[in-house]
This record gives C-alpha cells, sequence and structure tokens, in this order.
C-alpha cells in the first residue's frame, strides 16, 4: 500500500510538478499550459497515453532521478530529454502525440479538471487553466474525471 501512495505521488509530480514546482511557475511554463487548447479527441489520446507513459518512467532504475530532475528542469528541457528517449517516443507516437503535445497537455488537462471540480475553493488559483480549457473541463467532467481516475488508478490496487 505504501508502494502505491509512493507511486500515486510520482504520478503526480511528473504529471503536474513541473508546473507547481515553484511557487510561481516559470513564465514558459504558465503561457503554455494557457495557450494549450483541449478538444475531446486530444484529451482522450493524452488518457490514454498516460498511463503507459507512467508504466515506462516507473520501470526506469533512476526513476526518481528522471522525477526529481525534470521538476527543476525548463520546460523545452523537458521535451528535448523526452524526444531523446526512444521508449517514450514510441509511447507517444502510439497515441499521436509529440513531446510537446504531452508535457503540456497533461497538466493541462489535469489542472483543468482540478479546477472545474474546485471552482472557487482555497488554492484553486493555483491550478492554471485557460477559460476555454476549464469550460471544456467543465462539460466534460462526468465523462474526464473517471478517465483520469482510471489512468492515475493504473498504479493503485
Amino acid at each position: 500500500m505504501k508502494r502505491m501512495a509512493v507511486l500515486w505521488c510520482l504520478l503526480v509530480s511528473l504529471a503536474v510538478g513541473p508546473v507547481l514546482a515553484q511557487s510561481q511557475p516559470s513564465a514558459e511554463q504558465r503561457q503554455a499550459v494557457l495557450a494549450y487548447k483541449l478538444t475531446k479527441p486530444l484529451a482522450d489520446k493524452l488518457l490514454a497515453a498516460l498511463p503507459e507513459m507512467t508504466r515506462y518512467v516507473i520501470a526506469k532504475p533512476n526513476f526518481k532521478e528522471i522525477a526529481a530532475r525534470s521538476a527543476k528542469q525548463s520546460l523545452n528541457e523537458r521535451i528535448a530529454q523526452t524526444e531523446a528517449d526512444p521508449g517514450a517516443m514510441a509511447i507517444l507516437k502510439k497515441h499521436g502525440l509529440t513531446a510537446r503535445e504531452y508535457l503540456v497537455g497533461v497538466p493541462a488537462l489535469r489542472m483543468s479538471i482540478m479546477r472545474a471540480q474546485s471552482g472557487d475553493a482555497p488554492g484553486s488559483d493555483a491550478l492554471i487553466a485557460s477559460a476555454d480549457n476549464l469550460a471544456f473541463a467543465k462539460a466534460n467532467l462526468a465523462e474526464l474525471k473517471p478517465k483520469l481516475d482510471a489512468a492515475d488508478g493504473m498504479a493503485r490496487p
């Protein structure tokens, strides 16, 4: 059970951590998430790739180092690192995604869903979501939230 909790924390940190690693995300990270346009087909691709990418990263013997390093890298550095990883790129290509689409899209989708759920709750302003992505998440929350939970739950019993 403790291992599952660690894996869950890793999954969240890989998908959202780089954007929220600092109290204020970098201008580059914030702009990329705000400019990202979520659509139903794109969200479906992201949610399909998420469990595979998580399993792939977790299977690496140095996954803790990768997660820690990733949280400190710029978006462009993380994109370059992902593009240089044949295994990661094979998963992304299988799902019709680029490294940038995935590395910006997963946090954009996750934070839009979290923001749609939390409304104006304290701390929700730390969740970066464009008005369009927030509207998309609210309109599709009943379908997206269970899919996100299932993608995240792959590491849980």
